[in-house]
């Protein structure tokens, strides 16, 4: 199963960054979304990402020049999918519009393309319901930022075949990261720990601790890269918040976001994407 053209949907921060990795790595990427506001401020993200490693001699300028050369943008579902052996979904974190989406590329997919969703929590064989094609259906759940990040979560749905898993292993390897395996229940494994750590944060700010002394404590004294209200602010507050519901609906109410984490959400503090979460980006 040789995958050379891959298909994304969704020009945000997630679909740009696969993009971007894919492009680099060779493979002939087309990024859809349905504004061309989306697709301008994706191709200015993946000029500046592709530029700055560029400028830190981590590329050389050539291959900066090739890989933007191979990402090509359209506003066009159809567009996105006719020549695609890969169709990467990067879109909001919603159960029925992902179920919508994946009901349109089914149609305009050709038969032995593989359909993939870059879901965080959402279980990949209740996305892949909708289609008639279970065993080309998987999940690749990558990492923020994806040209950074090298891990990234490969999840097979109830019926996923093995050939669809190694070709997308592969894919994984070829860009660059280092793939697990994680089993098919809400969140999987990155989610489902990272979400629950990121929630309990919250609850601590709520009973008087300052953020910026969560984060020094695991930090400093459990070897965290990053400190639990850092990582929310990276991930955004509402992300956590739709998989920590999720998680509840599976699971039960011991993973139900905290009060104080959907206050944020609906007040617009939701991180970095918005200038301010439990820090402020502005500055």
């Amino acid at each position: 199963m040789a995958i050379k053209n891959i298909g994304i949907i969704g020009a945000g921060i997630m679909g740009s960054g696969i993009a971007q990795v894919s492009a680099l790595a060779g493979y002939q990427v087309v990024i859809q979304d349905i504004t061309g506001e989306a697709l301008d401020r994706s191709k200015e993200i993946i000029e500046k990402s592709l530029a700055k490693f560029a400028g830190k001699g981590k590329i050389q300028e050539s291959d900066k020049d090739s890989a933007l050369g191979r990402i090509h943008y359209t506003t066009q579902l159809e567009e996105v999918c006719k020549d695609a052996d890969l169709i990467i979904e990067a879109i909001f974190e919603n159960l029925e519009i992902k179920h919508e989406t994946f009901k349109k590329i089914e149609a305009f997919a050709k038969p032995e393309a593989i359909l993939a969703s870059n879901t965080s929590a959402l279980p990949i064989t209740e996305i892949a319901s909708v289609t008639s094609r279970g065993e080309k259906f998987i999940g690749l759940h990558f990492m923020n930022p994806v040209p950074l990040m090298k891990g990234l979560e490969v999840i097979r749905g109830q019926l996923t075949s093995d050939e669809t898993f190694g070709a997308c292993w592969d894919f994984a390897e070829s860009i660059g990261k280092n793939p697990v395996e994680a089993v098919d229940f809400a969140g999987f494994i990155v989610s489902r720990l990272l979400d629950v750590l990121m929630n309990e944060a919250v609850k601590m700010v709520q009973e008087g601790n300052r953020p910026e002394d969560i984060d020094k404590a695991m930090e400093l004294c459990a070897g965290h890269p990053m400190g639990p209200c850092k990582l929310l602010d990276l991930v955004g507050a509402e992300i956590a918040m739709h998989g920590m519901e999720t998680m509840a609906r599976d699971f039960g109410d011991g993973y139900k976001p905290h009060p104080l984490l959907k206050k944020r959400v609906l007040a617009g503090l939701l991180g970095r994407k918005t200038g301010r979460g439990f820090y402020d980006y502005t500055k």
